[in-house]
């Protein structure tokens, strides 16, 4: 059986939260970048690669919190809050693609 120590240190890897908010605020920086600059293509550019790393990144972190649930049954509800606001992003971006496009 494991410990709590084991216990703790799986969940403490979940920073889900901070993920959330970084990934928003990069997000959320390169549209305005975007919007304001006169050569949009490089920030385009630098923005899908950004898309398609934020989205491997953010697809571990929601796989790590889903495994999470499973062996902590007791934390089930905080991890689903994180679950929650980890995929609020995705709505954001489809509005952000819809802005650009």
């Amino acid at each position: 059986m494991e410990t709590t120590n084991q216990i703790k240190s799986y969940y403490k890897w979940a920073f889900s939260n901070e993920l959330a908010l970084g990934s928003f605020a990069i997000e959320t920086l390169l549209l305005l970048l975007f919007k304001c600059s006169t050569h949009g293509g490089l920030i385009l550019l630098i923005g899908f690669y950004y898309v398609i790393f934020s989205m491997i990144i953010n697809l571990i972190m929601l796989l790590y919190l889903i495994f999470l649930s499973i062996i902590l049954p007791d934390k089930r509800k905080t991890l689903a809050l994180k679950i929650t606001f980890l995929l609020c992003n995705i709505p954001i971006s489809i509005f952000y693609y819809n802005i650009i496009f």
